[in-house]
């Protein structure tokens, strides 16, 4: 279970700055959005589990997206996803070095300053996360969090406890970057997937559903876009369980492009404002 305090209705109640906390929250579920899916696991002939390769053509060492969050015209925050230049090694296998951030600006600051820092060391062939580290800091409340995982077992390890995980399951950040690699050229609009994420020592089952294509007008350029619904968890900041849309670019990328969320005390957005080093021409259809 998430125990960050601002999320909770108390806060939003009783707190003068409850709606800055609650706006903050809707941006912190924006940026670690997952979509994930369970895989088959397949076994060597003396019984160890063999990792499935998945073909990744929608990243690259190097890549660097940057995001505006807002609240109508007001910058609330900023967001960037990066995945480092140079690999890594654990177990002899390569991996990538991934790392988002979030921040809140303006007077979003000056109410409820936020620090968010999150780090996945990530297989590069079976696009799982080793090794996950969490850094948290809002409003004061920190959370300093490392996570392994172990795939060959499926279990994941924190400094509290050691617990099973379905198969693949992937920690916040590498749900953000296996999901770039869906093959969704067949999805029918309604089309749900199912889903498994590690937070907080538990796994937390979502659903995402497919429900049809846009286009996107941002900074970086106006964008051919594919539309996904998260179905959330409902009650506590969203209003219903399917009031997040997200916005990927309708390209072998599958870069998010637009994230909004409809809370309760409005509507949020995270919108792309540049990226670099990407692995395939951005869907682009009028340059800014």
């Amino acid at each position: 279970m998430n125990r960050t305090p601002f999320i909770t209705s108390h806060f939003c109640n009783y707190n003068p700055h409850g709606i800055v906390f609650a706006k903050w929250a809707a941006m912190k579920k924006i940026i670690t959005l997952c979509f994930l899916f369970i895989g088959f696991a397949a076994y060597s002939s003396n019984g160890q589990k063999i990792l499935r390769t998945i073909e990744n053509k929608a990243f690259r060492p190097g890549e660097l997206l940057k995001f505006r969050i807002h609240y109508g015209f007001i910058d609330a925050g900023t967001a960037t996803m990066e995945v480092k230049k140079e690999t890594q090694s654990i177990g002899g296998r390569t991996c990538y070095h991934i790392i988002g951030t979030g921040e809140t600006v303006g007077a979003f600051d000056w109410f409820f300053k936020v620090r968010d820092r999150y780090e996945s060391i990530v297989d590069s062939q079976a696009i799982i996360p080793w090794l996950f580290f969490r850094r948290v800091n809002e409003g004061g409340y920190t959370i300093n969090q490392n996570v392994s995982f172990n795939h060959y077992t499926d279990s994941a390890k924190s400094e509290k406890k050691t617990i099973a995980i379905p198969s693949y399951t992937q920690d916040l950040l590498s749900a953000f970057y296996y999901s770039r690699t869906f093959d969704v050229k067949n999805a029918n609009i309604g089309d749900e997937f199912p889903i498994s994420g590690y937070l907080d020592d538990d796994t937390l089952p979502l659903n995402v559903k497919f429900i049809g294509k846009d286009i996107v007008k941002t900074k970086a350029g106006t964008i051919k876009c594919l539309m996904f619904r998260p179905m959330l968890q409902e009650g506590r900041v969203f209003k219903e369980n399917e009031d997040m849309t997200v916005w990927v670019s309708d390209d072998d990328n599958h870069i998010p492009v637009r994230v909004q969320a409809n809370v309760l005390v409005g509507s949020i957005k995270m919108d792309l404002v540049s990226f670099s080093n990407i692995a395939n021409p951005l869907s682009i259809i009028k340059d800014e």
